[in-house]
């Protein structure tokens, strides 16, 4: 079988105050916005990295899918304030310097840039909307 031509265009975390996840993305972590749409707290907002125009996250309300029920809803919600909910990986070639930075901002630290038992230096933050955002270190023949 032969493999298939597919590429990772968007990933979506959920937010539940649209201005603080855009502040979040990008005054603090530099994504471009690549477009808002929606009105109050139903916004879609897609952000990215400059040198990466193929790839976005999609930050989108929480819990906005007409076919969950309110139990689903609620239960979402409820995760998000605990912070298992949502979450994603990035990465950078500066551990150091971009820990200081997003650290600066007041953002939840969750953990300190730290080498892992298992090889991978990173740290942890979450995001306005309790998301966990790892950020791992990219060193020569891990990236």
């Amino acid at each position: 079988m032969a493999p298939m031509d597919l590429t990772i265009h968007t990933s979506s975390l959920p937010h539940d105050d649209p201005d603080a996840a855009l502040a979040f993305y990008r005054d603090i972590l530099g994504f471009e916005v690549r477009s808002d749409v929606g009105h109050g707290k139903a916004r879609w907002i897609t952000v990215g990295p400059a040198s990466q125009p193929e790839t976005s996250i999609l930050l989108a309300p929480a819990a906005a899918d007409p076919g969950i029920t309110e139990a689903e809803r609620s239960t979402i919600l409820e995760m998000m304030a605990k912070g298992t909910y949502g979450w994603i990986l990035l990465a950078t070639h500066d551990l150091d310097a971009t820990f200081d930075k997003v650290q600066a901002s007041d953002a939840e630290v969750v953990q300190e840039p730290m080498l892992q038992p298992y090889g991978v230096r990173d740290c942890a933050f979450r995001d306005p909307a309790g998301n966990l955002v790892r950020i791992r270190e990219l060193r020569s023949g891990t990236e």
